[in-house]
């Protein structure tokens, strides 16, 4: 029963692997040492809203034979597909070297030579792994891995420094401290990703997941969600346990690694830089996957991992991204801005399509959405627009 449990988690944990990259491995930790407990009603809130719409995507993926994007064109046109799949590329593509960057300094601070060397090295190796027999089944085993690596580190270290159980629960109840709404905004955005839940449609079909198989499918794809939340919530804790009372504030690499100290001692550095390399090459190669196949697919050139049209645009992703780390050495303001131009459009837009295929009865017949999904679902779509808005009027107005 419990190894059929396990052989059964790969899209949930690709979900939260490719969700979890340096961005909130960062920000999640900065939230802990600066503001102790207090914010993880965050991680709460924004692991309901992740798994509402990752719900949505997976009984999609089940319900209908056609991929989501095909089920945007039939129901809106091609220009609905295409805006879709064009944005999604764009925004993944623009926030690639970040990742690629958190990977190559994991190799070069643990192992020496330099950081340009390992983001040429991790990047062929990405690339490779597209071109065996099987991509999909070589994906979810490298997914399980960084997840068990960053799950296990923090478990551990929770379980040896472990944090005042009252002060946690404390923690559970929502309030924004001074000075940190820019840093709540910003772990929302980065926990609550609806390309992320959108891609769960085409993760339960590649698995080959039936609409007789729900129960499972969706037990599986919700393990992968909660499993992204207590990652956030132990690196949280530990940060508020570790570095909160020393008033580490989280400005390098090497601060955040300070919380496997009582762990680790003075092997924590080594330790947070398998971690690091984890969360990012997970988020490397599942962002590239989501990327590349929605392109493809909103280009009617098909939505297979092993396709060639599939394999060349998430090659061109890892590409792009190398490319911006190679030159840049990180991920330029410049980017940045234009992802979030991309997302302000793009997201809401894309989390609402999800909302009303998730209930159309002719396409989702008995998996359609109940009314406490839906009641989340406009939740979810309010903080969506909000967060929109926000970034619309930091880009043009601020």
């Amino acid at each position: 029963m419990i190894q059929r449990w396990f052989k059964s988690l790969g899209p949930g944990l690709i979900t939260a692997a490719l969700v979890f990259g340096p961005g909130s491995l960062t920000i999640t930790s900065k939230l802990g040492a600066v503001y102790g407990y207090h914010l993880l009603w965050v991680i709460i809130i924004a692991a309901l809203l992740m798994l509402t719409f990752t719900g949505m995507g997976a009984r999609i993926g089940l319900a209908s034979e056609h991929s989501l994007i095909t089920l945007f064109r039939n129901k809106w046109g091609k220009s609905a597909a295409l805006l879709a799949g064009i944005s999604v590329f764009f925004v993944t593509a623009a926030f690639q070297a970040g990742n690629t960057v958190g990977a190559g300094l994991a190799l070069s601070e643990s192992l020496g030579q330099t950081n340009s060397l390992w983001i040429v090295i991790i990047s062929l190796m990405a690339i490779s792994l597209l071109f065996f027999k099987s991509f999909y089944k070589i994906l979810e085993k490298v997914m399980m891995l960084m997840v068990g690596i960053m799950l296990i580190s923090f478990l551990f270290t929770l379980i040896l420094a472990p944090p005042a159980w009252d002060e946690v629960l404390s923690g559970l109840s929502p309030n924004i401290p001074e000075g940190s709404f820019i840093l709540v905004i910003a772990l929302v955005a980065s926990s609550f990703s609806i390309a992320g839940a959108f891609y769960q449609s085409y993760l339960v079909q590649e698995k080959g997941w039936k609409k007789e198989e729900s129960n499972d499918a969706l037990r599986e794809s919700y393990t992968g969600i909660v499993v992204l939340g207590l990652i956030s919530s132990m690196i949280m804790i530990s940060a508020a346990t570790i570095l909160y009372p020393k008033g580490v504030t989280v400005t390098s690499a090497g601060d955040i690694g300070m919380a496997l100290e009582p762990v680790y001692g003075k092997f924590s550095f080594m330790v947070f830089m398998v971690g690091l390399f984890g969360a990012s090459f997970s988020s490397l190669l599942g962002n590239a996957s989501i990327g590349g196949t929605l392109l493809s697919d909103s280009m009617s050139l098909g939505r297979n991992l092993n396709s060639t049209p599939v394999k060349i645009l998430i090659s061109l992703i890892i590409i792009i991204g190398a490319s911006i780390a190679l030159i840049f050495g990180r991920l330029p303001l410049e980017l940045i801005v234009f992802a979030q131009g991309i997302t302000i459009f793009a997201v809401p837009f894309i989390g609402l399509g999800l909302f009303l295929i998730g209930n159309d009865t002719t396409i989702m017949g008995g998996l359609k959405n109940n009314t406490f999904t839906n009641v989340v679902g406009i939740i979810g779509l309010i903080v969506l627009f909000t967060l929109a808005f926000s970034n619309a009027y930091s880009l043009f107005y601020a």
